[in-house]
């Protein structure tokens, strides 16, 4: 009897538990780490010796979908070539335009940006720049050119608040650009 007595208090205190809500305060909570919206990347290659400086970029004043981009220019470098790389992000749908280089370098603990040649011997890349933890940024490295051919260029702005570990693997892309990459 004891037994059926504990059993009916467990099951009656479970179903309450069940049907008990937690209050709405009705504040609406907003995430503090949103992604950057990206209207402009511009790689910026200064050619070791010479100090020329080429430059290279995408725009789509509208953001991820809905317009094409009205600029998507074809990276071309010299084989062989040992490059000073930086590159810069910035919203342009604001007036006046926003530097999101700035914010990524303020914020450099929760950016990562991802160099991916296709193939991978048209490029390497070698990071330049920190953040407090010790793990690369991206906005300045090294880019050295292979021997001549044809490929592409990812170039991704992983936002990783949180998360960053030093890999592409946590987080979401603030930007995913594939360039097309020439070396001559």
């Amino acid at each position: 009897m004891k037994l059926n007595r504990k059993l009916s208090f467990c099951a009656l205190f479970g179903l309450a538990a069940l049907f008990t809500q937690c209050k709405d305060s009705g504040e609406e909570i907003t995430p503090d780490d949103e992604n950057e919206l990206i209207t402009s990347v511009t790689l910026n290659f200064k050619e070791a010796g010479t100090g020329t400086v080429s430059s290279f970029s995408f725009k789509d004043a509208d953001g991820d979908g809905g317009n094409a981009p009205t600029r998507f220019d074809t990276i071309s470098l010299k084989a062989n070539a040992e490059y000073a790389l930086t590159i810069e992000f910035m919203d342009e749908s604001k007036s006046p335009a926003d530097n999101i280089t700035e914010e990524i370098a303020k914020e450099s603990d929760e950016h990562l940006i991802v160099f991916t040649p296709s193939p991978a011997s048209l490029l390497t890349y070698t990071y330049e720049d920190k953040d407090d933890n010790n793990f690369p940024i991206g906005l300045t490295g090294t880019a050295k050119a292979g021997a001549a051919g044809a490929g592409t260029l990812k170039v991704q702005l992983r936002h990783q608040p949180g998360d960053k570990n030093g890999t592409p693997a946590p987080g979401s892309d603030d930007a995913n650009l594939e360039f097309v990459l020439q070396v001559k």
